[in-house]
């Protein structure tokens, strides 16, 4: 099967395009999407989206959750978020209008239903932005986060501010007491950006999460970051 372009579009962060191709290793039918010349997601492994919900709410204590998700994607985190059955409300906040319309327009298998989820609400913001501001009109139980490819390999120059003592003191802001940050990683754990993790929560580790692939034959990683108990609130 060839590749196939299902959309593209010029976008304020560049030309956005996303594709379909089956992989012979694999035996999937994968879509990627691309930035440019960048490779933005796939949907060839997914465990360390999925992991960044399964973790990040695994710490969250209680019921009827309020959660939201940074970055929505193929929508593999979101997807898994509302399967917790605690999960009451999930918002997600996503940049580009392109990818929530593929959402609704119901492109993916492996998502499908996301979007008419009634306790769901796909909206087009920035979400660094959302933090830096302070534009929250309630706090959350839970932010999973999966935007960039790591603290330091950003997809534009002015998401930096998220990942200093400030930018993720204003995160913990935007939680309840209990409240859990999860982000994603596509590289080893620093120790460097957990110990700034802990300036803004009580409690701070990353999470290795690893998973076959047959590509290389071997084992890939990515990396959860956790922070836990946002530092003065309550």
């Amino acid at each position: 099967m060839k590749i196939e372009e299902l959309d593209w579009a010029e976008t304020e962060w560049g030309t956005i395009s996303l594709r379909r191709r089956h992989d012979r290793v694999t035996d999937k039918l994968v879509h990627e999407v691309k930035l440019d010349d960048d490779f933005l997601m796939s949907s060839q492994f997914t465990l360390g989206e999925e992991e960044v919900a399964r973790l990040g709410l695994a710490a969250v204590v209680g019921d009827r959750l309020r959660v939201l998700v940074g970055g929505l994607g193929l929508g593999y985190t979101a997807w898994t978020a509302i399967q917790d059955p605690r999960v009451h409300q999930l918002v997600v906040i996503e940049a580009l209008p392109q990818v929530i319309g593929w959402h609704r327009s119901e492109l993916f298998d492996d998502t499908r239903g996301l979007a008419t989820d009634p306790h769901v609400q796909l909206v087009q913001d920035d979400f660094f932005d959302l933090v830096r501001s302070g534009r929250t009109e309630e706090p959350y139980d839970a932010l999973l986060i999966d935007i960039d490819h790591a603290p330091d390999w950003h997809l534009r120059s002015d998401h930096g501010d998220f990942y200093t003592e400030l930018g993720l003191r204003s995160a913990a802001s935007m939680l309840l007491p209990h409240g859990v940050l999860s982000l994603w990683s596509d590289e080893p754990p620093e120790s460097v950006f957990v110990a700034m993790l802990r300036t803004a929560f009580e409690h701070a580790d990353a999470h290795v999460v690893t998973f076959a692939n047959p590509l290389t034959g071997g084992e890939s990683t990515n990396t959860v970051y956790l922070g836990r108990g946002p530092r003065g609130a309550g």
